[in-house]
């Protein structure tokens, strides 16, 4: 993956390695469009050196992301959820509005 960025005061096109972060006039290119990229009429095209991105992920990436799921997949915890079977008091459509029995100490 690559980014293009332009600088419209210079007339210059600069394509380089992926951008951490965005920024306006930036785009994000596959590497087959980068490859074919060319610039307008009067503009220059820099074309900085890309990093070398490994075709297979590490285990270190496997493992931040089997992490990142985990940690989504966890339940919130107690919410303040009303608790007990509900009591239908109305309906509109497919809608039905319940009122929640109070719970027993």
């Amino acid at each position: 993956m690559f980014t293009l960025t332009y600088v419209y005061r210079d007339s210059t096109a600069v394509l380089g390695p992926l951008a951490a972060y965005v920024e306006p006039h930036c785009y994000d290119l596959c590497a087959e469009h980068a490859d074919r990229l060319t610039a307008p009429m009067g503009w220059e095209l820099l074309r900085l050196p890309a990093e070398e991105v490994p075709e297979q992920p590490s285990s270190d990436d496997l493992e931040a992301l089997a992490d990142a799921v985990r940690e989504a997949a966890r339940p919130a915890g107690p919410r303040g959820e009303p608790v007990g079977h509900g009591k239908e008091v109305g309906r509109r459509g497919h809608l039905r509005v319940l009122r929640s029995d109070q719970p027993r100490q």
